[in-house]
């Protein structure tokens, strides 16, 4: 049906489908296959393999759709903000009523002018030491104060407060709320950045924005924002658009982010994280400490055993002093024996030799009690010989000695010392009472030397 018999009944009611069709056929029928150029923006790379994208001029756009058949015989990858020239059909896409271009052909027609203007300021900037990982700082580790730039109603801010939440809660949050698209965007973006330094109350900034077509994020390749960011004190992290859109903003920051997520997480440590690694602290503490603990037990019980106790020692000193008096009185009976013995010899003798009997009988009964008192006065002496030996051996008692009010000092090495010019400043010292015992340190001492005698030494 020709497009004019279609109008012919002029009191018809059409539908929808009908007229999208009728135009189609109308626009397919009269505009011949053209060549059009323009600058390639919101390029879409559907999975199906289609290209879906605009191509704009300073007063204008127009849809265009580029079928996977005809795109994989490009010999060049294709990207917004270039410039092209189209072979393409007129059409009407008739489900949305949608006037497209079919591309059958793209050839280059130059880097288009927004990115021509995007590689000149970089050229310029990059040139001027802008980009020079030299002036840019490190992030804090753990910021006090984190400040955000963007619009309040960019979902890309939705995006940045959750994560922010969730890794580290307590952090407080800072806004400062700017258009980030559009007229004079640039501007007020740059502004919030002055302000921010000016207010002085965080110490990093994230300038963030969702993803969008190379107009959309053009605010972020302006010369006034990336000086802003330049002259910041405060380090910044640029978070602007998806991981394969880069703006002048990007190489200006302290850091790169590829999103506005990835911003979040660049600026605070994972909390989760972090509880992990004092977790893992905690149990090496305690494993050291144990270790610790029980190497110190090993070496008290040690010591322990050189250690003797001043009543073990004067127990050997009594059973020492036991032996000897047992000793003392097997020697005084064998000797009494021997005497005996002797005595009756010599009386047997005597009464041999002498025919006076009872002169020598007398005689005898005369050495006998001499014998006797001699052996009891030697008795005598020797046990109080062996009574003077106790009592000095009593005297010598630790224990009695400690009783009295004096202490035992002893090293580290459990030898006794008698002289503070053995001592070090700051060696430990255990010191054993009457009862019980201490551990002390070395402060002071005196008395080192003859002729420096002090008594105000102090442990």
């Amino acid at each position: 049906m020709s497009f004019d018999l279609f109008f012919e009944e002029k009191t018809r009611v059409f539908r929808v489908a009908e007229l999208n069709f009728a135009i189609k056929q109308l626009l397919e029928s009269n505009v011949p296959l053209l060549w059009v150029r323009g600058e390639i923006s919101n390029l879409v790379k559907a999975a199906s393999g289609h290209f879906y994208f605009s191509l704009k001029d300073d007063q204008a756009q127009v849809r265009c759709v580029m079928f996977r058949h005809k795109n994989i015989l490009l010999s060049h990858q294709i990207s917004n903000g270039q410039l092209v020239e189209v072979l393409a059909v007129a059409t009407l896409y008739e489900q949305r009523g949608d006037f497209q271009l079919t591309v059958e052909q793209m050839r280059p027609a130059g880097l288009g002018i927004l990115y021509e203007q995007f590689a000149r300021l970089k050229q310029l900037l990059e040139s001027q030491g802008l980009f020079a990982a030299e002036r840019k700082r490190a992030l804090p580790t753990f910021p006090k104060r984190i400040g955000i730039i963007t619009s309040p109603q960019a979902a890309a801010l939705r995006d940045v407060l959750t994560t922010l939440r969730l890794r580290l809660p307590s952090v407080p949050v800072v806004l400062y709320p700017t258009p980030v698209q559009g007229t004079g965007s640039a501007e007020k973006i740059a502004a919030a950045i002055q302000l921010a330094n000016r207010r002085a109350e965080c110490d990093v900034l994230i300038v963030c924005r969702g993803g969008g077509s190379i107009e959309d994020l053009w605010a972020f390749n302006e010369e006034v924002v990336a000086r802003a960011i330049a002259a910041s004190e405060i380090p910044i992290v640029s978070g602007v658009g998806h991981e394969t859109d880069f703006t002048i903003a990007d190489f200006v920051a302290d850091e790169r982010a590829p999103t506005p997520t990835a911003a979040a997480q660049r600026v605070t440590p994972d909390r989760h994280a972090l509880l992990r690694g004092l977790q893992d602290q905690a149990q090496h503490l305690q494993r050291a400490q144990r270790n610790r603990m029980q190497n110190a037990m090993q070496a008290v019980d040690y010591l322990q055993r050189r250690l003797v106790h001043p009543a073990q020692q004067l127990q050997r000193q009594t059973q020492q002093l036991d032996q000897l008096q047992q000793r003392m009185q097997r020697a005084f009976a064998y000797r009494q024996q021997h005497q005996h013995w002797q005595w009756q010899s010599l009386a047997q003798r005597l009464r041999a030799a002498s025919s006076d009997f009872a002169r020598l009988q007398d005689r005898q009964t005369n050495l006998a009690e001499r014998l006797i008192k001699a052996m009891r006065a030697g008795q005598a002496q020797r046990s109080g010989r062996v009574e003077n030996a106790a009592q000095h051996l009593i005297l010598l008692d630790p224990t009695k000695v400690l009783a009295r009010g004096y202490s035992m000092v002893q090293d580290a090495s459990g030898a006794v010392v008698s002289d503070a010019g053995q001592l070090d400043i700051g060696a430990v010292l255990r010191i054993t009472f009457a009862r019980g015992w201490a551990r002390t340190e070395v402060k002071e001492r005196g008395g080192v030397h003859p002729s420096h005698e002090t008594n105000d030494g102090e442990l």
